[in-house]
């Protein structure tokens, strides 16, 4: 398998992402020509239709070199801005995501409801971390704040797989800086039609700056632990 790397040596891109992404926009094109293209590897098209889609061809690349099962094809349609449906399939685990909005979301065709759990002290949090060594370092000062709040914490390498996990109950919330709109553009609509709240910083939308989905009771409370640091250099 070739691979490159991106913005940092542990950024890593290869062969199969952007052979991925070529399938996915080529399909698009032939069935839906008129639509815009946002992906990974580069594409970036607006279209004329007022629908886009957003597609990250591969998420959790280092995951699939090291044979680890934690990746996913994360694929999500937009109209006008917001997002409408979205899917995330994970081959090597057998699990596909899916949601639509105000129709709920699914795992392998099973509805989703997200965690009950009330108490931050029991909750199981999932987290990610960048690839520069700046914003990993700010990441490892804020675990250290998080972790003695909660009741453990999981790192499984793939942003759009970590939602759905939070979606389906498999932890209880999950949090990340320095997510592109690829990574999290269908796992946030799967988490949100789980009856999650999911949102970034000061009662604003998922950026870059912070990626929040946890049940309501814990929102707050999660969201204050991590606001407390300014943003680390984005990825």
């Amino acid at each position: 398998m070739t691979e490159s790397t991106k913005s940092s040596p542990t950024d890593v891109v290869t062969a199969l992402d952007r052979a991925s992404e070529e399938l996915v926009a080529g399909r698009l094109r032939e069935v839906r020509p008129g639509d815009g293209l946002l992906g990974e590897e580069g594409a970036d098209d607006p279209g004329t239709s007022g629908v886009r889609w957003i597609v990250d061809p591969l998420d959790g690349t280092v995951n699939f070199l090291y044979n680890l099962p934690n990746w996913a094809v994360s694929i999500a349609v937009e109209v006008d801005g917001q997002v409408v449906a979205g899917v995330v399939h994970a081959p090597a685990l057998g699990v596909t995501y899916t949601a639509a909005l105000g129709d709920g979301s699914a795992r392998n065709g099973v509805p989703l409801a997200g965690s009950a759990v009330t108490d931050l002290a029991h909750a199981l949090v999932a987290t990610g971390f960048g690839y520069t060594v700046e914003r990993r370092i700010a990441q490892v000062t804020v675990l250290t704040r998080v972790v003695p709040r909660v009741r453990d914490i999981r790192r499984m390498g793939a942003a759009s797989l970590d939602l759905g996990a939070a979606a389906a109950g498999l932890v209880d919330a999950y949090y990340e800086r320095g997510l592109h709109p690829w990574d999290h553009a269908a796992g946030a609509l799967v988490a949100t039609e789980a009856g999650l709240r999911v949102g970034g910083l000061h009662d604003r939308p998922i950026s870059n700056d912070l990626a929040i989905a946890a049940p309501p009771a814990l929102f707050d409370e999660l969201h204050d632990l991590l606001a407390a640091d300014p943003p680390a250099d984005r990825d």
